[in-house]
């Protein structure tokens, strides 16, 4: 059995400040449309670090320091290759904000985030944010079911 695959990286950053603000992204991709977190692909050769950071000014305006993992989250494509999404958060940032082609950014209280359609699964991926005993969102097949499990 190979021990390699084909895996595509990205990431998504939650930003959030002291007041307990999020700074959201309304998605204009129609194949995952809804609020979320600013984020996109580690390029190739790129630190992960370095591409959470790139991404989040790009699609908002904004630089972000000292960005910490805090979690993953997998799932099987269906070429099958695997997707990984890197999960940040940071309260640290500068700049100022500003909408980009992935979609307009604004800033809410995180306790009104459930008023806004919000994408596929994407509660569970709130959790993995939230909640320090949480580390990745595993979403496989399970003889023939699409399951979608934290651990």
């Amino acid at each position: 059995m190979p021990r390699s695959e084909t895996v595509t990286l990205t990431n998504m950053c939650m930003v959030y400040d002291n007041q307990g603000n999020i700074l959201v992204e309304d998605r204009l991709d129609p194949s995952w449309p809804g609020i979320c977190f600013p984020g996109g692909h580690v390029e190739p050769g790129e630190s992960f670090t370095r591409a959470v950071i790139r991404e989040v000014w790009e699609e908002t305006g904004l630089t972000i320091e000292k960005p910490r993992l805090c979690g993953l989250k997998q799932f099987p494509r269906k070429d099958g290759t695997r997707y990984i999404v890197m999960r940040y958060k940071t309260n640290q940032f500068s700049g100022d904000l500003r909408s980009s082609r992935e979609g307009r950014v604004f800033c809410l209280p995180r306790a009104e985030l459930g008023k806004y359609k919000l994408p596929v699964s994407f509660d569970q991926t709130l959790r993995i944010f939230e909640e320090d005993e949480l580390v990745e969102h595993y979403c496989h097949w399970d003889g023939g079911v699409y399951r979608r499990t934290l651990l």
